[in-house]
């Protein structure tokens, strides 16, 4: 039976409004507000809406303005749950609201609360706002201009050199600085110093015109190391050591960004343990060693000159 709580239910309304609160705890970086909550209770009863179900459930709502309801709270018993008791409870909320002139209905609904917000999504409640939050030392790192420098070399897997100094000038309309590495000759320029997209669209040429493999390693704004792997013209690997760093991403878009050890190790002759060991990601610049060392490392591995 749904009726409206006196000022004799005080006790039973606020061990319910306490209940909630323990099986639903706020986020840890908010102040306990609890105390404020229960007094402010018995302000509520005989001026607010607030219903009870037996001893088993609570609905506390109130006007918030003309044409806005406010549902503070709707909790039942977990050993009441089940048969609708929730939503009764609303329903005479809703009603009362109704009866008091009001149109609307919101309430607040934290995003963990993965059952709750589809029982309310199910009653026809819709989002509509969202409240985000963040540490605010990750803001700040995130959040901080950068100032490093981008730079980034191209490594073709080839001894040619006189082919990929021609090659190089049709796609940079310049000569670059071309060196020779062991088994790989290293390509570096001005233009590709100055756009990683550029860098990246030099290798995957390269790797086109030779017909084999090429690496674009470098630097971005000093925080962000970067790679493409190709072979034969295609990107078969790209790795990013921060994936979100310049905004979110869907999962997979991320999770692809991660280095693909056996590609690698295949391509390059680098030990696939030891890939995995050093090219790692992370959400935040500072869960990884500066870029500058993450980079030589990187470089290490791969059998090419940092």
């Amino acid at each position: 039976m749904i009726r409206a709580a006196t000022t004799d239910d005080l006790p039973l309304v606020r061990e319910l409004w306490q209940a909630f609160n323990e099986e639903i705890p706020d986020e840890p970086w908010r102040e306990d507000d609890l105390a404020e909550d229960l007094t402010w209770l018995e302000q509520a009863i005989g001026k607010e809406i607030v219903l009870l179900a037996d001893e088993s459930g609570l609905a506390v709502a109130r006007r918030r303005g003309d044409r806005l309801g406010f549902l503070e709270v709707v909790y039942v018993r977990p050993e009441a749950r089940g048969g609708g008791l929730a939503a009764e409870l609303v329903r005479e909320a809703v009603t009362l609201l109704r009866e008091a002139g009001a149109e609307m209905l919101e309430l607040e609904v934290l995003a963990s609360n993965v059952e709750a917000r589809a029982i309310y999504e199910r009653w026809g409640l819709k989002p509509v706002e969202l409240t985000l939050g963040a540490p605010l030392a990750e803001l700040e790192q995130r959040l901080a201009m950068p100032d490093g420098p981008t730079f980034g070399f191209v490594h073709v897997q080839t001894d040619d050199v006189e082919k990929v100094k021609r090659d190089s000038v049709k796609v940079l309309r310049l000569e670059p600085d071309v060196e020779v590495e062991g088994n790989w000759i290293r390509v570096r320029s001005d233009p590709t110093d100055a756009d990683p997209e550029q860098l990246k669209a030099l290798a995957k040429e390269l790797s086109y015109t030779t017909g084999g493999v090429t690496l674009s390693l470098g630097i971005q704004v000093g925080t962000v190391v970067r790679y493409d792997l190709f072979d034969r013209g295609a990107d078969v690997d790209e790795y990013q050591s921060v994936p979100e760093y310049y905004g979110t991403l869907p999962p997979g878009d991320a999770y692809a960004l991660g280095a693909n050890a056996t590609v690698v190790g295949r391509l390059t002759g680098a030990d696939p343990r030891r890939v995995r060991e050093v090219a790692r990601t992370a959400a935040t610049p500072g869960e990884l060693p500066p870029a500058q060392e993450l980079y030589e490392q990187i470089a290490t591995v791969m059998g090419v000159q940092p």
